[in-house]
Order: C-alpha cells, then structure tokens, then sequence
C-alpha cells in the first residue's frame, strides 16, 4: 500500500507542476495575439491601430490583470472545465476545436501505435529466438537502418510514389471534396483513402524501438538461471521462448506503450504537417505559430495529462505485477 500512496503522491505533484507550467510557457512567448490578428486582417505593410487590437482583444477575452491573478483565474476555469475561445478559430470554443480534431489523431496515431506495437514485439521476439542467425541479422540490420533514415524524407518519398507517380493516394488531407463529415460509408471509405500515406509513414518507422527493446530484453532473459533450468528440466526450445523469455521480456515493452498511448493526444506534428491532416498535431502547430494561448494550454494539458495517467498506470502495474518493486520501496 506504502508503493502506491507513494506514486499517487508523485503524480499529483507532477500534475501540479505541469498545469502550473502549462500556465507559465505560453505567456513567456513573445508578442501579443490580438496584434497578430489585427495585423493579418490588415496586412503587413499597414500600421496597426491600438484601437483596433484593444477591440480584438476584449472580444477574444484575452487574460488581463497581472500574473498571479491570471493564474487563478486559469485554475478556476480549469476547475470548472472551460477553456475559452480559440483565437486562431474564433468564434468556436477550444474544446469544439479540440474534438473535432481528437477522433483523427486517434484513429491515425492510436490505431498505428497499436500496430507498431504488435508488429515490433512480434519482430523482436523472432530476432531473440532467431538469434545468431540470418533472420536475426536481417530484422536487426533493417531496422536500425531504416531508424536512420530522416522521417519527414520518409514521408515525401511516399507521397512522390503513391501519390504524384502512381496515382493511388490523395497528396493530404483527411477527406476529399466529394464528401462531407458524417458517419456514411462515402465519407468513412474517403477518409480511410486519405489516412493510408500518413499511417504507411508512421508505421515504417513505428515498430523499429519495440524491435530493438523486445529483442534485447528477451536475449538477456533467455541467458537467465531459470531459463538455463529450464533446458536442463527438458523444456522444448519453444516453449521456453515464450513461458520464459518472451513473457517475461515483454514487461518493458508494455509499460512504454503504456506511455506511448497516453501521448496520443498529441498526435504526430510533423507528420500532419506534411500530410496536411486535420489532427491534433496540426492543430497545436497552428496555435503555437498564432499565439493561442488558450488552445495551446488545453493540447500542452491534455498531452501532459494523458502521458501522467499512462505513466501513473504503468507504475501500478508494475507494482501488482512484480512484487520485488514493492518490496524495495518499503525496505
């Protein structure tokens, strides 16, 4: 009970410092987005009325007063679940913003994630027990090679090929022309076309940490006392593979795709980006770049949020299922 108070402790103090930070980094950004509104609405080579942005600001409800009073009024809203208006889509709230772009980042980054994940394990594991071996040096040597290749290189060869070469997919973007936001089979088959690239992208280069981590962990527990038991008791080679190396090398793997998923909130910046993809990734760039303060600090705390529990979580899990961790906290 001592080792997961203890956590439980730690996250929260963690959650405080990262609201309080989730505070604190956007207003350290230079300039003023008001300004930068009124600046695009009239051009760059027009002077800018001090009328005009007090205006603006007052109608996007820009923080006033100083900071410490600011910070309380953040806490109160936060409390209270509000998070403004957008200022870089204004009129719409920052939470109508942010669950119109929430379903595509996690039917792009979690379903890839999840992929990666299996496909990574299930390599990694083939490389442990194929140790020595052709197929050990091949799945190895790949991947680290294909880990060294740029992403964003990745991601442009892609869309020459399949897109400007061949033909068979959309440059970007989340759905064509043709169809409209709903839940028919027009607009689901379209935007499955349109998410094929960004997921091929992803998942080249997704599965190559889980191959390495997943390969590693499993040679080092097959080299174990219980493992070597285990051959001198007569086990088959199999099933000492999967009773004792790869459930147990697997552990690790668990907890950072643990971590991996709390972090999709995020979403792939880059990625969507390049792909022009109407995901949460996208979005946060675009806040950063216009000075949305409140939709950054709603994206910062979701993603911080998200990667805490998950951790939190993966902590938990740890616990209930290695005992030693609990015991070397209490000691």
């Amino acid at each position: 009970m001592r080792y997961f108070l203890r956590r439980a402790g730690f996250f929260a103090a963690t959650l405080w410092a990262a609201i309080t930070l989730n505070f604190l980094i956007p207003r350290l950004q230079p300039g003023d987005p008001a300004e930068a509104i009124v600046q695009r609405l009239r051009g760059q080579s027009q002077a800018v009325d001090p009328a005009q942005v007090a205006a603006v600001r007052k109608m996007l409800g820009a923080p006033e007063g100083n900071l410490l009073q600011q910070y309380a009024d953040y806490l109160s809203t936060l409390a209270r679940g509000e998070f403004g208006v957008s200022y870089t889509y204004f009129p719409y709230s920052v939470t109508h913003m942010i669950g119109q772009g929430l379903l595509w980042t996690v039917a792009l980054v979690g379903v890839t994630q999840i992929l990666s994940f299996v496909i990574g394990t299930l390599l990694g594991a083939w490389a442990a027990y194929r140790r020595n071996t052709r197929v050990d040096s091949v799945i190895t040597l790949g991947s680290t090679f294909v880990g060294t290749l740029p992403f964003f290189w990745l991601a442009l060869l892609l869309i020459y090929l399949f897109a400007v070469t061949l033909n068979w997919f959309p440059e970007g973007g989340g759905y064509g022309g043709g169809s409209s936001p709903g839940w028919t089979w027009l607009f689901f088959s379209d935007a499955v076309q349109h998410s094929v690239l960004p997921a091929l992208s992803l998942l080249i280069v997704g599965p190559i940490g889980w191959i390495i981590g997943m390969r590693n962990n499993m040679v080092q527990t097959l080299g174990e006392d219980y493992a070597r038991l285990a051959r001198a008791r007569g086990l088959s080679r199999p099933r000492i593979a999967l009773t004792y190396g790869a459930r147990i090398a697997v552990l690790p793997n668990v907890t950072g795709f643990a971590i991996a998923l709390g972090g999709i909130l995020g979403g792939t910046v880059l990625v969507e980006q390049i792909f022009n993809y109407p995901g949460l990734g996208r979005m946060m760039f675009e806040a950063v770049s216009n000075r949305d303060y409140p939709l950054m600090q709603a994206l910062f705390l979701f993603i911080t949020i998200g990667v805490l529990v998950a951790n939190f979580l993966a902590d938990v899990l740890y616990g209930v299922l290695d005992p030693r961790v609990r015991k070397e906290v209490v000691a």
